[in-house]
C-alpha cells in the first residue's frame, strides 16, 4: 500500500504543478489591463474565480475520472513490479545466503573427512601391523614345526644309523670269536631247548 502511494504522489504533484502554472499565466494577463472595466469589479473577480475553480473542479475530475484509473493501473504496475522485484531480491538473498551456508560447511565436511581419512588409514595401518604380525607369528611356529620335525627325522636317522653300525660291528666281533667248533655247540644247545620246549 505505501508503494501505491508513493508512486501516485508524483502525480498529484504534476496537478499542482499544472494548477500553479495555469495562475501564473493567468496573472500577466490580468496585469495588461490598466482601465478599470466591469470585469475588473470585485464581483467581476468572483466570477473569475468562480471560472477558475470550475477550470480547476473539471481538471481534477479530469484528472481523478480519467487519468487516475490509468495512473492508478500504472501505479499498481509499478507496485507489482517493485514487489516482484523485492521477492526476486529476497529469493536472491535467501539463495546466497544458502550457498555461504553451504560454503561454510564445505570447509567443515573437508575438514571432516580428511580427519576420517587420516583415522581410516591409521585404523587400516594398525591393522595391517596386526596382520604382518599374525602372519610372521605363523610363519615362525610352522617353521619351528619343520625343525622339530626336521630334528625328530635326524635324530630318528642317526639312531638307525647307530643301530646299523652297532649290530656291524657286532657280527665283525662274533664273526671273529667265534670258532667253529663253537657253533657246532651253540647249534646243539639250540636244538636241544627245543626239544625240551617241544616236549
Amino acid at each position: 500500500m505505501r508503494v501505491k502511494c508513493r508512486a501516485m504522489v508524483p502525480h498529484w504533484q504534476a496537478v499542482g504543478a499544472s494548477c500553479v502554472s495555469l495562475l501564473l499565466m493567468a496573472a500577466p494577463a490580468m496585469a495588461q489591463e490598466s482601465a478599470p472595466r466591469p470585469e475588473d469589479s470585485p464581483s467581476g473577480w468572483i466570477f473569475r474565480w468562480i471560472n477558475f475553480g470550475i477550470v480547476l473542479a473539471a481538471m481534477v475530475y479530469f484528472f481523478t475520472k480519467v487519468a487516475a484509473p490509468g495512473l492508478r493501473a500504472r501505479s499498481a504496475e509499478i507496485g507489482e513490479k517493485i514487489a516482484e522485484g523485492a521477492r526476486a531480491r529476497e529469493a536472491a538473498e535467501r539463495q546466497r545466503r544458502e550457498v555461504q551456508e553451504k560454503m561454510a560447511g564445505i570447509d567443515a565436511e573437508v575438514e571432516r573427512i580428511r580427519k576420517e581419512a587420516k583415522r581410516d588409514s591409521e585404523a587400516e595401518a594398525v591393522r595391517l601391523r596386526n596382520l604382518a604380525r599374525q602372519e610372521a607369528e605363523m610363519i615362525e611356529r610352522a617353521a619351528q614345526a619343520e625343525i622339530r620335525a626336521a630334528q625328530k627325522a635326524a635324530q630318528l636317522e642317526l639312531k638307525v644309523f647307530a643301530a646299523k653300525l652297532a649290530v656291524d660291528r657286532a657280527e665283525r666281533l662274533l664273526a671273529g670269536e667265534i670258532t667253529p667248533e663253537a657253533q657246532a655247540y651253540l647249534f646243539h644247545n639250540f636244538v636241544a631247548e627245543l626239544d625240551r620246549s617241544a616236549n
